[in-house]
Parts: C-alpha cells; sequence; structure tokens
C-alpha cells in the first residue's frame, strides 16, 4: 500500500486539486492521509469528503510525522497541500524507484506558469539537485520513502524550523538509497515566490548556505511561516 500524507493549514484552496491529482492516479492500493495544524476555514471538511484519514499536525514536519504514525503503507508519499500530480505520475515514479532499488527518492517540480524565470529557476533547480545526488542529497515539496527507512531516522526532526526535509533526505540517505528522479515531474503553486520573487530566492539561497556552512535551522532566524502565502496560484493557471 502507498500512503500518501499531507501536512496542511489554511488549505481550503489548494486542498481540492491535489486531492482530485491523487485520486485521478488509478492506484488502488493507496490512502490518503491529512494531518493538520488546526485550520479555521474548510481544509478538514474537504479532507473527509474526499475520503482522506484526517489527524492532528502541526508544522510541516511535525505533520508529516503525525501522518506516518497513522499510516498503513510500506511506501510512504510526503507531498505539499499545493502540488498538482499530473495523470501516471505514481505509476512512473514507482517503476524508476523500483528499477534502481532506490529507498527514499524526490523529483522534479515545475510551475506553472508562462514567466521566463520560472523556467530557469527549474533549470537550476535540476542542476543543482542531480549533481549533488550522490554527496548531498536534496529533495522537497514531494518525498517517496519506505516506511522501514522513515522509522529507522526517526522520521523529520521536529525542531528544525526551516529546511527539515533537507536533514531528512541527508539521514535517510545514510541508511538507505537515494535517487533523484528527472523522468517524473509534478507542479508546485507559484504561490510562494509570487509575493516577492527575489525576496524568496534570496531567503532560500542563504537558507542553503546555513544548513550547508553552519548546520539544520532551528530558529527563526528566516521568519518562516507555515501556510503564510497568498491564495491565487491555481486560480491565475486556469485564468490563462
Amino acid at each position: 500500500m502507498i500512503s500518501v500524507i499531507i501536512p496542511t493549514l489554511n488549505e481550503e484552496e489548494y486542498l481540492p486539486v491535489v486531492l482530485r491529482s491523487v485520486r485521478k492516479q488509478k492506484i488502488k492500493d493507496l490512502e490518503i492521509i491529512v494531518a493538520d495544524a488546526g485550520s479555521k476555514d474548510a481544509t478538514v471538511d474537504i479532507a473527509k469528503s474526499f475520503g482522506c484519514r484526517v489527524t492532528k499536525g502541526g508544522m510541516p514536519g511535525k505533520g508529516r510525522n503525525e501522518g506516518a504514525k497513522i499510516a498503513k503503507g510500506d511506501v510512504l508519499v510526503f507531498l505539499d497541500a499545493d502540488a498538482n500530480l499530473p495523470a501516471n505520475f505514481f505509476k512512473g515514479f514507482m517503476k524508476e524507484f523500483d528499477r534502481r532499488r532506490l529507498d527514499v527518492a524526490g523529483c522534479l517540480m515545475k510551475i506553472p506558469s508562462k514567466r521566463r524565470i520560472y523556467r530557469v529557476f527549474e533549470k537550476l533547480y535540476k542542476l543543482y539537485f542531480k549533481s549533488t545526488e550522490k554527496f548531498y542529497p536534496h529533495a522537497t515539496n514531494c518525498i517517496v520513502v519506505k516506511r522501514w527507512l522513515h522509522e529507522e531516522v526517526q522520521g523529520f526532526d521536529e525542531t528544525i524550523t526551516l529546511g527539515e526535509d533537507f536533514k531528512y533526505i541527508q539521514e535517510a540517505s545514510k541508511k538507505g538509497k537515494f535517487g533523484f528522479l528527472t523522468n517524473v515531474w509534478f507542479h508546485i503553486s507559484p504561490r510562494r515566490a509570487e509575493q516577492d520573487m527575489a525576496k524568496i530566492i534570496t531567503q532560500y539561497f542563504l537558507a542553503e548556505a546555513y544548513m550547508t556552512f553552519i548546520g539544520p535551522i532551528r530558529t527563526d532566524i528566516f521568519k518562516y511561516r507555515f501556510n503564510n502565502h497568498l491564495p491565487g496560484g491555481w486560480k491565475q493557471k486556469k485564468k490563462k
């Protein structure tokens, strides 16, 4: 069984999109778990209407851990609430995952926008993540991992305030085989970047440098806020 785990906080606009995209994968042995951090909108009701299992969450790392605790699957998929999977995403991902005998993996993400800056970002993202695959592995927004390995590394470090997914991948790659897949991809909403592209790029660059040369980010130095993003990513796409 595959267990898809989605941490949420006030995601009523985006959650239906990702849930529909997961349901369209035509995977029979699959469950969806929504780990909610106390949403004040219709997020929980939407999750239940799609037949998801709902549990209490928190920051993304805690939400993923809480979801994994009740998951039934041997393979865990940690997915962001503003993702959108293309048809046959799981089929293509798991085929490559099994062929390469991987234990944990990430893949390409694309931003559904015609802006050239996003295409440049995607190329740099692919180049960096693929070139560092063997010695400094990265994955974000969508992580696929075997359950035994998640338990072996004791899940995500909930004391990390930003970049807990990078730390998780680095720890998991020490005990299992990691791979960054380039034959499959998923869409991620542009909501983060559309607030202030320069600010977001600078923040991630500085955060990456901090994690590389200093260590995990356990303070509020980068002032990250879970779900502190403007709405409208998928709506803007539909208007085009």
